[in-house]
């Protein structure tokens, strides 16, 4: 029999159901009569809209209705708004710009939905949306991030001057100049993080009805909560109990599905207005002009080193895209969520960091795989390798310099975050051990004989997890003697119900196959903090931890009544109570079965039912050395990756095979943004130029090298469990691996720098104007 406690690689349960076509995704529900929605969409970046005539689809076969902003309006509709209310640094308040469900006189980016049409079928909704005919007035838009601030440039929004949604800062200013001024060597940066789209594997969709003045929606999100509560409040203006919402199997979120969406809204006040159930799902290329994008910064960073190569500080100064419209987390990633790990892993004195959001004629942008963490540990370890060459220090041995001892935690950060625990140096050193750090220039060389360049880089990452204050689990014992466990976090496939079963049979001693996971259901489950923010295992966990507490305690109870004996007698080991010193016993799953035929067949639950919720008042710190190495043609600038490794310390693993899988997805997704994925607007019509999959180049199999992973298991001190957030860790250290592998290798060619991502084309470029006299750092290409 399989060992199926904590730290075993056990196969995931939920693949048995997936690999059969047994899941139920979204678009899956049966459609019973459902009524489709087709959305009218913006083509254009920035204009107004001159007249809207729905007449004609309105006539067309099996068309129920089209509806406007204007109908929306006349039924009390609220917009989607953001939940960020940061600061200015003068402490006045950011500029707003709630999302509307449709575009209301004006649209401000393609893709923007400004009608849509229910019918019996598809094809007629389809059908019915090339009949809307909207006349609009065509206004000048502006795409480019790095020219949004330009005088001149055209204003997303009337009332916003220079399309400035905040200008933020925290750290001292004044401790930073102080050690700027006395430091022997100033290293200055610029850096692009590009925009993502994300293309998870399963589209968004959303299905509502609404029966007894309630609706029940059923959609792909990491959290139903979060949905309701909005919905209700803020676009429906209704109290939350007339919403239950119901996430079925989602395939891949990374971000991208936490959010509250206008075709939430649509189907939602469909379903009201024509008292059927109706149903959306995005079509890709719908995807691609909708779904909230990620990333999209330039940055400009300098660190101060003293003589002896010891960082003294750093300042930053960050321009993020807010896209056309604030989503419901937009300002947080960039601010918030971005520089709490600016300091990673090193011993800065102090940190400032300003960030300043702007509004752009594209779709918004919100969280994606790691959520501003990514774009700032880019940024210092792009920073630290062009510092270790221009003072003539390896690379390695500058981080080792400036690392935080294990001797120091736990630790404040210049940033002020507390680090409870963390080896970096004992990491660093397993993955340079591994990678033959010392024997690379020997490889270098076999490359060179072939007329090829090759380069090795690293980046040591810090993550800093995130997420909701409070998590809640449930563990009820049914009368078919299984054991459901109702958990307030969504698996998007990431193995949540493998590691939650492990969990709870590690803790009751629960026959796994007896133990059902229960999840995404807002009527079941009164409250769960969703996923995101790498915070299921160590929110939940917790929960889970906690609950199974209670039950032991309530089950001494029960044990002792049942077997005649004093509670104080009683112990519970591997699911069993027993009298201490005599072999009478009772498992736990026969005591529930015993305590169900004494209440009585219609008697509701069991006594040994239990909920508790978790506090969650400390976060994690998972961290970690890659090292990528890479091959570069210099005839053709094409990059492979012959080499990857990933060391990573996340605390105690439940499940190393499932970390494993979570390491890889995210490697892979950060190679697509450091070599392959290129989001493209053009610059005069605002049109996404890279709107399909013929265009946006996401990672292939034969793109991507065997993905090396090795643990180093350092206890979290914060949680009972002691495990680090781990779903996000691959996507944070990946780009600046392999982006400075790229640049070793190309330094020959007097290459400097490029900018994500390092395509054939920048990498080939960049070699011909290096060698033509240039700059040498790609910026010039497409």
């Amino acid at each position: 029999m399989v060992k199926f406690g904590v730290a075993q690689p056990v196969k995931r349960v939920e693949d048995s159901r997936l690999l059969r076509g047994a899941g139920q995704y979204t678009d899956d529900v049966p459609n019973d009569g459902a009524l489709y929605v087709q959305v009218v969409r913006s083509p254009h970046a920035a204009a107004a809209i001159v007249s809207l005539d729905v007449a004609a689809a309105r006539a067309m076969p099996g068309v129920m209705g089209v509806f406007t902003a204007a109908d929306l309006a006349a039924d009390g509709m609220g917009a989607i708004p953001c939940m960020v209310p940061i600061k200015n640094q003068d402490g006045t308040p950011r500029a707003d710009a709630d999302r509307p469900v449709l575009a209301s006189g004006v649209v401000r980016h393609v893709g923007e939905a400004v009608a849509f049409v229910v019918a019996e079928t598809a094809q007629a909704a389809r059908d019915a949306a090339e009949a809307v005919d909207v006349v609009y007035d065509m206004k000048p838009s502006v795409t480019e991030l790095a020219r949004t601030q330009e005088p001149g440039m055209p204003r997303v929004w009337d009332g916003v001057a220079d399309n400035l949604v905040f200008d933020w800062a925290v750290g001292d200013a004044a401790a930073v100049e102080a050690e700027f001024a006395r430091a022997a060597h100033v290293t200055k940066i610029r850096v692009v993080n590009n925009r993502i789209i994300v293309n998870s594997m399963e589209p968004r969709a959303a299905r509502a009805s609404f029966e007894d003045g309630r609706w029940t929606l059923t959609t792909n999100t990491q959290g139903g909560w979060l949905l309701k509560g909005c919905l209700s409040q803020a676009v429906f203006k209704v109290e939350p109990d007339r919403f239950r919402v119901i996430t079925p199997d989602v395939g891949g979120g990374f971000g991208m599905k936490l959010f509250v969406y206008p075709e939430h809204a649509m189907v939602c006040y469909a379903a009201r207005k024509l008292g059927r159930a109706v149903k959306w799902t995005s079509e890709r290329g719908e995807a691609f002009l909708s779904d909230t994008h990620g990333r999209d910064h330039v940055t400009e960073a300098e660190l101060a080193l003293d003589g002896e190569n010891r960082f003294l500080a750093m300042k930053v100064r960050n321009i993020a895209n807010m896209g056309a419209y604030l989503s419901n987390f937009g300002p947080f990633i960039p601010t918030m969520a971005g520089t709490k790990v600016l300091a990673g892993v090193y011993g800065f004195k102090a940190i400032h960091a300003q960030v300043r959001g702007v509004f752009t004629n594209t779709v918004p942008v919100d969280a994606y795989r790691g959520a501003g963490r990514p774009e700032s540990n880019y940024l210092v370890e792009r920073l630290i390798d062009a510092a270790a060459r221009e003072v003539g220090v390896d690379r390695a041995q500058l981080r080792r310099l400036n690392f935080v001892p294990a001797s120091a935690m736990p630790y404040r950060s210049a940033m002020n975050q507390p680090y409870d625990s963390g080896d970096f140096h004992q990491v660093l050193e397993r993955a340079l051990d591994i990678m033959d750090w010392e024997g690379f220039a020997a490889r270098r060389a076999v490359s060179a004989a072939a007329g090829k360049r090759r380069g090795i880089g690293m980046a040591y990452y810090l993550e800093a997890t995130g997420g909701a204050p409070e998590e809640r689990a449930e563990i009820r014992f049914t009368r078919d003697g299984f054991v459901d466990v109702f958990v307030g976090t969504q698996s998007t496939g990431q193995g949540h119900e493998t590691a939650y079963v492990q969990l709870v049979n590690d803790r009751l001693g629960i026959d796994p196959g007896k133990i059902r996971i229960r999840q995404g259901d807002t009527d079941a489950i009164p409250q769960g903090g969703g996923t995101g923010g790498a915070r299921s295992l160590y929110s939940e966990g917790q929960a889970i931890v906690l609950t199974a507490s209670s039950v032991i305690e309530k089950g001494r109870a029960a044990a002792a009544e049942h077997l005649e004996a004093a509670i104080a007698d009683i112990e519970f080991e591997a699911g069993r109570f027993r009298i201490v010193g005599t072999d009478r016993e009772i498992d736990l799953v026969s005591l529930a079965a015993v305590l169900h035929e004494s209440a009585g067949e219609g008697a509701a639950g069991n006594p040994l039912d239990t909920a508790e919720i978790a506090k969650i008042d400390k976060h994690t710190f998972p961290n970690g050395c890659h090292i990528a190495e890479v091959e570069v043609d210099p005839e053709t600038g094409v990059v492979a990756v012959v080499r990857y490794l990933v060391c990573d310390d996340v605390g105690t693993i439940v499940n190393p095979m499932i970390v494993r899988g979570q390491v890889h997805g995210g490697v892979a997704q950060g190679l697509g943004q450091a070599l392959l994925e290129n989001t493209a607007y053009d610059s005069e019509t605002g049109q996404l130029v890279s709107g399909s999959l013929m265009d946006y180049a996401l990672p292939r199999a034969d793109d991507l090298p065997d993905i090396e992973v090795e643990f180093v298991e350092i206890p979290c001190a914060s949680n009972p469990l002691g495990v680090k957030g781990a779903g996000e860790a691959g996507a944070v250290g990946s780009p600046p691996a392999l982006i400075n592998a790229v640049i070793d290798a190309l330094a020959e060619d007097g290459v400097r720098a490029i900018d994500m991502p390092a395509t054939p084309e920048r990498i080939w470029q960049a070699i011909a104007q290096s060698q033509g006299g240039g700059h040498g750092d790609g910026r010039r290409a497409a």
